[in-house]
């Protein structure tokens, strides 16, 4: 019997089985940002075969069902321990990334502008996700972790409830990210340089490529695991 199906959640199978979201960035699959929503209709959206990803997603998890997934099982891990993994691995790669992808995007804007006008919509792109980024990590640290830990810390009701309010506020922000880096991923051709690209031009495509990587991780871990943990104690809070 299959393990997964296309009415699943996106997000919910991506925790399950995390070597789900390397077939999912294959299909261009969002399960970060669109994670809530079931496999069918992304597979729909993208004009994808069913049966070739769903047969696909149960083969690759059939192949690795025997072996010891190396992700932390962060859905039993206590909420700060997520909260300070996230912010000591996705932020730190974020504060440290954005300021030499930003120069970097700089550079080849003004070597290769001239002949590939399509640098002038990746360089604004980037900048205005760089500045979104920074102001949601800021956010993160001083409003949204503090009051999850805040609550793990009391136990109180009260305590939970401004954690979700907290988190309802920011989570559209989320949204916003992942339709930037879809773009750009579109527009460089699936971050490939072209053959007049010169090694910073390619430098600046692969990173690009892996600040994609982080920040799926990131949201993943957020909106696929660590909000639908406070929600859920919510839920059970008001019973």
């Amino acid at each position: 019997m299959n393990k997964f199906n296309s009415t699943q959640k996106i997000g919910n199978i991506a925790t399950e089985f995390p070597k789900s979201k390397d077939l999912f960035k294959e299909y261009r699959i969002d399960f970060c940002c669109g994670g809530e929503r079931p496999l069918i209709e992304a597979i729909e959206e993208q004009h994808l075969d069913e049966v070739e990803v769903v047969g696909k997603l149960n083969s690759l998890y059939e192949a690795f069902a025997n072996e010891q997934d190396s992700e932390k099982n962060w859905q039993a891990a206590p909420l700060s321990s997520l909260t300070e993994h996230i912010v000591n691995t996705h932020h730190a790669y974020l504060w440290s990334e954005l300021p030499k992808i930003s120069r970097l995007s700089t550079t080849i804007l003004r070597v290769h502008g001239g002949s590939h006008p399509e640098l002038s919509r990746v360089h604004k792109l980037f900048h205005t996700l760089k500045m979104e980024l920074e102001l949601h990590l800021s956010k993160e640290e001083e409003l949204q972790y503090p009051a999850i830990k805040k609550f793990e810390t009391s136990g109180s009701s009260h305590d939970l409830k401004e954690a979700v309010r907290v988190i309802r506020e920011l989570q559209d922000e989320h949204t916003g990210a992942g339709n930037i880096l879809k773009e750009l991923r579109t527009i460089t051709n699936d971050f490939t340089a072209p053959e007049d690209g010169c090694e910073t031009y390619e430098m600046t495509y692969k990173k690009l490529e892996e600040l994609e990587s982080d920040v799926f991780q990131h949201i993943h871990l957020e909106s696929n695991i660590l909000f639908p943990r406070l929600f859920e104690l919510e839920e059970k809070a008001t019973q």
